[in-house]
């Protein structure tokens, strides 16, 4: 039985991660800071709370990660931990970096001391690249992050690169676009759009406030991109990947289509604020996710449309 170490398991895409790898067969350990009192919400949603052995690890400390990667042996860790969110970043800009970098780096260099074999995978951003400027981003497209939050996952991204090349690791870094599902937390704009639109169906009187709507976003559905992180740790060599739709849609037209899929018109229930318009807002994200296409067989189920029918329909398969 193949084991894995999904360091972040409480959040989307540990949970859907870990219900992927356990019926695959796999034994699934993940990591939490408090591994006995950390709500688990999402793999209770899942069904999987029961299937999943916890283990408590701080990703900053180096001996807690140290200790967590000696006591679940895996032969394949998935790093998804960190805080998560672009606007919260602005917010809490220290902690957000220390989150991703240092949780990166711990995990490297405790599988440089323990087994360099174990396969690693570290959840990148298209957020590195900054504005695609209408180009399709490929694995070779030069960054240019625009919130600490980038700047976190482009720090990870390249102690990846180091490690794989001077140390001579498995690991590798998967760079996805927006992903979605029912268990992102209420927080990102998808989320709240979803969460407003059907109350508003269901009678509430209450406004969405949205900052811009210009803002051009690749949106895929969380459940495909973890087949992506796997089918990544089963090439033979370690490699960087773009996981996207390659379909980008504007915020509007996410926000056009939950509001007619609800039988309601968007601009009667909507208003912009310049409050929360961020202080250097990403204007257009465009993807090229062909080599995950090639070299995976890989590619996305669902783009923009598919992925707000299943978050109404509150579908987690």
């Amino acid at each position: 039985m193949k084991s894995a170490l999904i360091c972040g398991v409480n959040g989307q895409d540990g949970a859907f991660l870990s219900r992927y790898l356990l019926n695959k067969g796999y034994r699934v350990f993940g990591t939490s800071r408090d591994a006995q009192g950390r709500s688990s919400n999402n793999l209770i949603r899942l069904g999987i709370k029961d299937d999943v052995h916890l283990v408590t690890m701080a990703p900053e400390d180096f001996l807690s990660v140290f200790q967590a990667i000696k006591f679940s042996a895996p032969e394949e860790i998935y790093f998804l931990s960190g805080q998560s969110s672009v606007g919260l970043s602005f917010e809490q800009p220290t902690e957000t970096i220390k989150s991703l970098t240092l949780g990166s780096l711990n995990v490297l260099e405790a599988c440089r001391l323990l087994d360099k074999s174990i396969r690693q995978y570290h959840a990148g951003s298209s957020e590195c690249f900054g504005d695609t400027n209408g180009l399709p981003a490929t694995e070779t497209t030069p960054f240019k992050p625009r919130s600490p939050y980038a700047v976190g996952k482009s720090s990870s991204f390249w102690l990846v690169d180091n490690y794989r090349e001077a140390y001579g690791l498995y690991a590798s870094t998967g760079i996805l676009f927006n992903h979605e599902s029912p268990l992102r937390p209420n927080r990102f704009v998808t989320q709240k759009i979803i969460q407003t639109a059907k109350r508003i169906a269901n009678g509430s009187k209450e406004t969405l406030d949205l900052g811009r709507l210009d803002i051009v976003r690749d949106w895929g559905w969380a459940p495909d991109y973890v087949e992506a992180m796997w089918m990544i740790l089963q090439q033979p060599f370690a490699e960087d990947f773009v996981i996207a739709t390659g379909r980008s849609f504007t915020l509007e037209d996410f926000v056009e289509t939950t509001f007619q899929s609800l039988g309601l018109e968007w601009m009667q229930h909507t208003r912009q604020k310049t409050d929360l318009m961020r202080p250097t807002d990403i204007t257009s994200s465009f993807s090229n996710p062909s080599k995950a296409r090639e070299r995976l067989g890989w590619s996305a189920r669902l783009d923009m449309h598919g992925v707000i029918q299943k978050m109404i329909n509150d579908d987690l398969n």
